[in-house]
């Protein structure tokens, strides 16, 4: 059994461990208000861009635009863009992601892997130190987005991932994040970014308003400029979609923390208590048997 030295010290450091980490569910569910109402902001935004983009290729029936982000190859070079954190202690917030990652290359691209073909680029340093742990090729990271989140601060990997495609570096693109569902819900997402899918004409008469569209300066300019701009939005989305489960996932794992830390209190509390007790009565035996012991003379 412990003295009672080692279960009062044990008590004392269970008890700073509680106050940390309600501190960080405290922090967190604050961090998590403001993320949240990025998110359903961004969200009919994203959501109306994707509209007009769908109306405008199906306004006229010819196929004139040229689009470098919609060229179909095969695919041989693969680029996932993995969303995680810059910092842990969110449960399985990261390894989820992670192991999303792993899942979608033994689905889709086990024989690009196995040549050496499937480069990461990761958006936080959590998913930046977990791949390269693992041997996985990170062809750059963009950690620290999350301390002063903006959509110029995202910008950047998303040009890195349009100009790699582009340029015919990578075939394929791929987006893993954890997208938002509630606080204690986040549901790890794998999206194609590039190239762009277009949908079936029946889909896009069944999911959107055709509207007759009058293009000034003219359709082409239009769309250069609305379809990189609509993929940088997707990253950003994606971005801030993790971003509000970061906080969600942390404050879960911090109140879970939080009552752990409660439960083992009362049992070193017990603990301490019967320890107390047992020396308190070895204690009055020897007192007794030292009596004893004196009086038998």
């Amino acid at each position: 059994m412990a003295s009672l030295k080692e279960v009062r010290s044990r008590i004392t450091s269970v008890s700073s461990t509680q106050q940390i980490t309600k501190a960080m569910k405290m922090v967190s569910a604050a961090k998590l208000r403001r993320a949240q109402d990025n998110i359903l902001r961004m969200r009919p935004y994203a959501q109306r861009l994707s509209g007009i983009l769908a109306n405008l290729s199906s306004v006229t029936e010819e196929r004139s635009v040229s689009n470098p982000y919609a060229e179909k190859r095969d695919v041989n070079r693969v680029l996932i863009i993995a969303v995680t954190s810059d910092r842990g202690l969110a449960g399985a917030f990261n390894s989820n992601i992670i192991k999303g990652v792993v899942a979608l290359i033994n689905e889709r691209y086990s024989s690009q892997f196995a040549a050496g073909n499937v480069t990461i680029l990761t958006i936080g340093r959590k998913g930046a130190d977990g791949f390269r742990k693992r041997g996985f090729n990170v062809i750059t990271d963009y950690t620290n987005i999350f301390s002063n989140l903006s959509f110029d601060s995202v910008r950047e990997a998303a040009e890195r991932a349009m100009n790699g495609f582009v340029s015919r570096e990578f075939d394929r693109v791929d987006v893993v994040y954890n997208e938002f569902k509630n606080v204690a819900t986040q549901v790890v997402q794998q999206e194609a970014f590039l190239p762009i899918e277009e949908k079936p004409a029946e889909e896009v008469v069944a999911s959107t308003n055709l509207i007759d569209y009058t293009f000034e300066p003219s359709k082409e300019q239009i769309v250069e400029e609305l379809i990189p701009k609509s993929l940088k939005i997707q990253i950003y989305k994606a971005v801030l979609e993790s971003n509000a489960s970061e906080h969600g996932a942390r404050m879960t794992a911090m109140d879970k923390a939080t009552e752990n830390a409660g439960e083992l209190l009362k049992q070193l509390k017990l603990t301490y208590n019967r320890t107390r007790q047992a020396a308190i009565t070895k204690e009055i035996l020897e007192i007794v048997g030292g009596a004893e012991a004196l009086a038998s003379e």
